[in-house]
Parts: structure tokens; C-alpha cells; sequence
């Protein structure tokens, strides 16, 4: 049977699909998807997955694709991290039974993503794009889509896009930042780019950026006509953002945490993350409370923290207006409503008077100072600073990891074969060998099972090798 292609894809097997979950690491699983379809989501994707760890780890992919089998999760979008083509193909054949589409990710911005060489990084190697978007078009029995950031140039942008879809993208988001929008840098996404590429290409469009109300969500789609629009920031805030309302914090934390208790396992850390998002504003004034929500440990002390911010709120609300808890929020801070991320200060004003003339400096984080002085490091580092005070968060004095020669991974300093611990172990037990660095004794243990067996017999101190070999490769 030929698998659906485009337009065809989208209107038969994604149902058209208009109200889009983005696909958002350790925050966009089961439990909450569940959560966003009941409340107007149409699709969801996956959390990213790691393709290589996907390949190689079968509890990997019973954690996060195989034991969340759902009917009610349907239509749903795999989206995986690669750089490399067999590697891919082998992770998508694995989850293709799984789910609608396999999406590649090209749009991750973060340092594990440069790091790891895979995301937005990869968006000036397009020969090896093309190669790996044309492989899963031919290999696989689902479609491929593709999730990207665009270039500052539309018209680079526009070529890239027309690039993936002759490769075989059957989808396309298009998230309107570039590379290097993020954090305090992220600023306004471009629909103007995201308008060119609709225009430009022949296969479904969804828009991702600027979504923290359904009224964006109708104005995106007018303004740049295309067929779905993805939100993640906004959803996380208000999951029933697609229904356009904005109920109580705590009826989406109460249902939440009911589906999480219907559909175990759940992360804690991902439970715990989603109130701290939920509850964003009112934590801002209740900082008891978000102690206590970081000390949490099960669903159940989430739960009963999540009781106490209701009841403070509840009683906040019985109060007269003019005595609530005042912010400069469009809603009381106990609604469900967008967070709206502070632009960076301008270096030249300082308690809002103009500073006298300086030298331009970066608006971007300053990089810490090689004396690790905690002025320069973020709150997250000044706390393990606090509770390790020789830690080094210098990146110039950082040991630097030599690679496994397999796998990418960090290899063992002391390994003998120069391989991270798992291809160490898997060689060791193919060669019958010993790695003392890794602490393996294949061949060790071969040699005492050999003597037991042999009564200790050997020529010129040599055990016969077919016996060692039958005795290492017996089942464990």
C-alpha cells in the first residue's frame, strides 16, 4: 500500500490538523498530550528522541515511545535528533509502528545540540540532509517531516525549505526564529519568513512562534496562510489555549495530575516541571510554596502543594478586588495565561536613567570568569557552586572528552581499546579479552572457568583456546 503524500498525509492521516503540540524535551509526554487533546489539540509529537541512544537502548524505547501506546494519542509525530543516515533509518524503522510520521529535528538551538552536532546545527550541511530525508522517504512505511528554524535571509530560508521537500518532506515547520534566538535573546519570530516558505513549496506548512492566545493562533494562519500552527511555550502555560480560554491554574494541574495517575509510569521531574510552569505567576508571590513544590517527592507531594496554592488563591479571590495580590498581569496571576519572557536590558540604562557613554557590550549572559566568580554565573550555578565550592564552570579549563571510536560517546580514560564503556563491553566479551580500566575480565574469568574445568591443565602455560572460547560464549 503507497503511503499518503502531502496534502494527502494531512487531510487523511493527520486529519487536518489546525492546533499543533510542539514536540519539547521531557515536557511533551504522554499524560500531557492526553491533557492537550481534550483541550483542542488536534496533533502532538513526541519529545525529542536521541536516535543513537533510540538504536542501541530497548528500555529507551519502551520509556518513551513503546509503553505510551494510546488510541486516544492519535494522530502523533516521532520526532528524533540525528546526524547520521543509517543511524536514523534504523531509529524511525524502530518507531515507525508506533506513530503517524517520523519527524528529523532541525530546529533545537541549545549547547546539547551543538554539542551532539545534530538540530538547527545542521542546517548549512544540506547534502547530508538531503541524503537522510531521502532515505526515510524510501525506507520507511510512514511519512518524513521536518522541523527547521529559518535563516536571517527569506530567500535562503525559501531555498532551504524547497531543498527538504525535493529530498521528500512530506511537512513542514517552520519555526520563525533563527539559530540564535533563544534565551534572552529570543525575541520576535519572523512570520514574514514562515509566509515565503508557504508560498514556496508544494506540501503543508505548519507555523511555529509568537502563539500565546487562539486569537494569534487565527491571525498567524491568516497572515501567512498555512495549514497548522504549532505552540509549545504557550501551551505549557495554558493547555487549553487551543479552546481559547483561560481557566484556573489549578482545574488544568487537578486534571493533569489525574491523567498522570491513569497512565503510569510518569516521570516525576516532568510532573514537577509542568505545575512550576502552570503556576509560574502565582509562585512569583507564594515562594514558600515553590520550595516546597522543588522538594516534592512523588506525584502526591506534587499534589498537595498544588491544594495549597488552590486554597491560598481561593482565598485571595473571596477577598474584595482592590485587596488582591497586584502584578502587572492581564489576569489575576491564579489564571492560566502566557509568560511573557522580559526582553534584555539595554547595558546603557541603569534604574532607568541613561548611563553615561560606554563602550557597546553583548546584551547576551556574560560567560563566566575563569576565577568562577559568582557574580558572572546563573542562579543554577551559584547553587551548585554553593553546594561544591571547588567546581569549575571555566569552559576554557574544562577537561576536554576524547571520543569513543564507535559511538561518540565519552570514552574511558583508562580503557584499552579507547571506547566508551558499553562498546567495551560488547568487544571485551566478543575477543575475550580484559579491560581493567572499565573493570572487565572476560578473559580472566575464562582462564579460572578453563582450569576448573581442565583441572588446570595447560601446554607452556597457554589454556587451549577453543576451550576458553566455548567457555566464555556458554549463556550467562
Amino acid at each position: 500500500m503507497t503511503k499518503p503524500r502531502g496534502f494527502e498525509f494531512w487531510r487523511s492521516t493527520l486529519k487536518g490538523a489546525r492546533y499543533v503540540v510542539a514536540p519539547m524535551v521531557d515536557q511533551s509526554e504522554l499524560a500531557w498530550r492526553l491533557l492537550s487533546r481534550r483541550h483542542g489539540a488536534e496533533l502532538c509529537y513526541t519529545p525529542m528522541l536521541h536516535a543513537q541512544v533510540f538504536v542501541r537502548d530497548a528500555n529507551y524505547r519502551r520509556e518513551n515511545l513503546y509503553s505510551e501506546v494510546n488510541q486516544e494519542d492519535r494522530p502523533l509525530i516521532a520526532q528524533f535528533c540525528a546526524n547520521d543516515p543509517e543511524v536514523f533509518i534504523q531509529a524511525a524503522l524502530l518507531a515507525q509502528d508506533y506513530c503517524d510520521a517520523i519527524d528529523l529535528n532541525l530546529g533545537c538551538p541549545q549547547m546539547i545540540a551543538k554539542r551532539g552536532h545534530y538540530g538547527v546545527f545542521l542546517q548549512d550541511e544540506w547534502d547530508l540532509l538531503e541524503k537522510m530525508i531521502k532515505l526515510a522517504d524510501e525506507k520507511l512505511a510512514v511519512p518524513i517531516t521536518c522541523k527547521i528554524r529559518v535563516f536571517p535571509e527569506i530567500e535562503k530560508t525559501v531555498k532551504y525549505a524547497k531543498m527538504l521537500e525535493k529530498a521528500g518532506c512530506q511537512l513542514l515547520t517552520v519555526h520563525g526564529r533563527t539559530k540564535d534566538q533563544k534565551g534572552a535573546l529570543t525575541g520576535i519570530a519572523s512570520w514574514k519568513h514562515i509566509k515565503a516558505v508557504r508560498e514556496a513549496v508544494n506540501i503543508p506548512v505548519f507555523a511555529n512562534g509568537n502563539i500565546q492566545h487562539l486569537s494569534d493562533v487565527q491571525r498567524c494562519m491568516e497572515e501567512t496562510g498555512v495549514q497548522g500552527v504549532m505552540s509549545a511555550e504557550g501551551n505549557l502555560h495554558n493547555p487549553a489555549l487551543f479552546e481559547g480560554c483561560s481557566p484556573p491554574v489549578w482545574e488544568m494541574a487537578e486534571e493533569y495530575l489525574e491523567v498522570v495517575e491513569k497512565h503510569p509510569p510518569c516521570s516525576l521531574s516532568y510532573v514537577r516541571a509542568h505545575i512550576f510552569k502552570l503556576w509560574h505567576h502565582t509562585l512569583q508571590i507564594h515562594q514558600d510554596l515553590r520550595e516546597e513544590l522543588a522538594k516534592a517527592k512523588n506525584v502526591a507531594g506534587v499534589a498537595e502543594v498544588n491544594r495549597q496554592l488552590k486554597q491560598r488563591c481561593q482565598e485571595e479571590m473571596a477577598k474584595d478586588e482592590s485587596e488582591w495580590t497586584r502584578t502587572d498581569l492581564p489576569f489575576p496571576h491564579w489564571i492560566c495565561q502566557p509568560y511573557v519572557r522580559p526582553p534584555p536590558k539595554d547595558p546603557n540604562t541603569e534604574n532607568g536613567q541613561k548611563a553615561p557613554e560606554t563602550k557597546a557590550v553583548s546584551v547576551k549572559r556574560a560567560l563566566e570568569d575563569s576565577d568562577g566568580s559568582n557574580d558572572s554565573l546563573s542562579k543554577n550555578k551559584q547553587k551548585k557552586k554553593a553546594r561544591n565550592p571547588n567546581k569549575n564552570f571555566c569552559p576554557e579549563l574544562k577537561p576536554k572528552y576524547i571520543k569513543c571510536e564507535q559511538c561518540g560517546n565519552p570514552k574511558g580514560n583508562k580503557c584499552v581499546f579507547s571506547l566508551c564503556r558499553g562498546c567495551c563491553k560488547r568487544k571485551a566479551f566478543k575477543e575475550v579479552a580484559d579491560c581493567p580500566g572499565h573493570g572487565l575480565r572476560f578473559k580472566t574469568k575464562a582462564l579460572k572457568q578453563c582450569n576448573s574445568d581442565t583441572g588446570g591443565g595447560q601446554s607452556n602455560g597457554k589454556p587451549n583456546s577453543q576451550t576458553v572460547s566455548t567457555a566464555v560464549h556458554d549463556p550467562l
